[in-house]
C-alpha cells in the first residue's frame, strides 16, 4: 500500500522537509477560563485524536484551561507522507504548537499510551516547557533485552507489533469491528488516510524508543497511571522506576489500556487533585 502523502505543496515541501521546520498541530480548546487554576494539554494515543479526552474534560472544573492536541498524521493535524513518526518528530511538534499557544502557565502534560512517550519527550528536548507530567498507559520497553532472558515480554509485545505491520489493510477494515465491540475507545479511527501513518507510529515511537530511559532522566513531577489488565503496558518497570526516583508516583488500577469506564474518572480525579 503507497503511503498517504500530505498535500501541501511546494512551499510546504521546502518549509517542513528542507528547512526542517517542525509543523503545528490541531489544537481543540476545551475549557478557556479566563483565570485558570492550571493548565492541562492532553496527547491522545496511537489512531486517536483530541476527541478521547471528551470524556474525561466533561469531569473536570471549570477553573482551569484544558488544550488538546492531535498528534502528527492523526485527527486534523497534517500528514506529511516523507515524515518518520517518532517521538522526537512529534516533541518537536508539540513544541512548536506549544509556542504559538503562547501560553503563561507552565502547562501540566497529560499523555496517553503514545502521548505519553511523547510527552515525555518533549519534557526531554524541552525541559522548562511542563511544569508536571500525567501519563495514562505508558508502553515503556526496553531497548534490548537482558541476558538469559529471552522471552521477556517487551520482546514479545515489539515482535506482535512487527507482525502487525506487514497487515495494514487487514487492520485497517477491522478497527470498526474494534471500535462497535468496545475494545477501543470511539475515538479510535484508523482509516486508509491515516493507517501507514498508524504503523509508522507504531514502529518509531513505541518499538523502537528511550523513554523508558529517558523518563528516568527527569526532574519534573510525574504520575503514572496504568491499569492491572492493560496487556501492553509493563507494570514492573514502572514500579521499578516509582521505587528510584522520588518525583515518580505510580498508581495501578483495575482496568485496561483504553480511556473508557471508570478510568476516565480516575484520570479525571487525579488532573483535579493537582489543581487542589
Amino acid at each position: 500500500m503507497p503511503r498517504t502523502t500530505y498535500t501541501g505543496g511546494i512551499t510546504d515541501t521546502v518549509i517542513h522537509k528542507w528547512l526542517k521546520v517542525p509543523y503545528t498541530l490541531h489544537v481543540t480548546k476545551f475549557l478557556s477560563p479566563k483565570r485558570p487554576k492550571a493548565t492541562f494539554v492532553l496527547i491522545h494515543g496511537i489512531g486517536n485524536s483530541a476527541k478521547a479526552w471528551d470524556e474525561i474534560v466533561s469531569l473536570l472544573p471549570n477553573n482551569v484551561r484544558v488544550i488538546g492536541i492531535d498528534l502528527l498524521g492523526f485527527g486534523q493535524s497534517p500528514r506529511p507522507g516523507w515524515v518518520k513518526y517518532d517521538a522526537k518528530t512529534q516533541a518537536r511538534s508539540v513544541g512548536a504548537t506549544l509556542l504559538k499557544l503562547g501560553l503563561r502557565q507552565k502547562p501540566i502534560l497529560v499523555g496517553h499510551s503514545l502521548g505519553s512517550l511523547v510527552a515525555v519527550e518533549v519534557a526531554k528536548r524541552y525541559p522548562f516547557v511542563a511544569k508536571e507530567l500525567i501519563l495514562c498507559s505508558p508502553p515503556f520497553y526496553k531497548q534490548t533485552p537482558e541476558k538469559r532472558q529471552l522471552l521477556q515480554r517487551d520482546e514479545i509485545l515489539k515482535d506482535l507489533y512487527r507482525r502487525a505491520r506487514k497487515f495494514p489493510q487487514t487492520f485497517e477494515s477491522i478497527s470498526p469491528l474494534i471500535v462497535k465491540l468496545k475494545l477501543v475507545a470511539d475515538a479510535f479511527d484508523v482509516n486508509s488516510g491515516n493507517v501507514d501513518a498508524y504503523f509508522e507510529a507504531l514502529e518509531s515511537s513505541i518499538v523502537n524508543q528511550t523513554s523508558l530511559v529517558d523518563a528516568a532522566q527527569l526532574t519534573l513531577p510525574m504520575t503514572i497511571l496504568y491499569g492491572s489488565l492493560d496487556p501492553v503496558v509493563i507494570g514492573s518497570h514502572i514500579q521499578k522506576l516509582a521505587k528510584t526516583k522520588d518525583n515518580v508516583t505510580a498508581k495501578k488500577i483495575v482496568t485496561g489500556h483504553e480511556l473508557m469506564g471508570r478510568y476516565t474518572k480516575f484520570v479525571a480525579r487525579e488532573m483535579s487533585e493537582v489543581v487542589n
